[in-house]
């Protein structure tokens, strides 16, 4: 069922609106023509469970700032 998978993919992200933002970007990305949304979004909700989506993205670099010389 749906909700156990949902339940399963809670414990590795820290909130339900940036599961729900990651879950529709994943599935519209995995999502193939010819078959139906709730299979791709069901097989991203076990993607989700096994292993942590935030863990892999890679951070950029922070920026640090620069001070700006001023005019004469």
């Amino acid at each position: 069922m749906r909700s156990d998978l949902v339940f399963e993919a809670m414990e590795l992200v820290s909130g339900r609106f940036l599961l729900t933002k990651l879950i529709s970007k994943t599935t519209c990305r995995l999502h193939k023509p010819n078959t139906r949304i709730e299979d791709t979004t069901n097989a991203v909700f076990v993607r989700f469970s096994r292993t942590n989506p935030i863990a892999l993205v890679q951070h950029a670099p922070q920026l640090t700032s620069v001070p700006l010389r001023r005019a004469s």
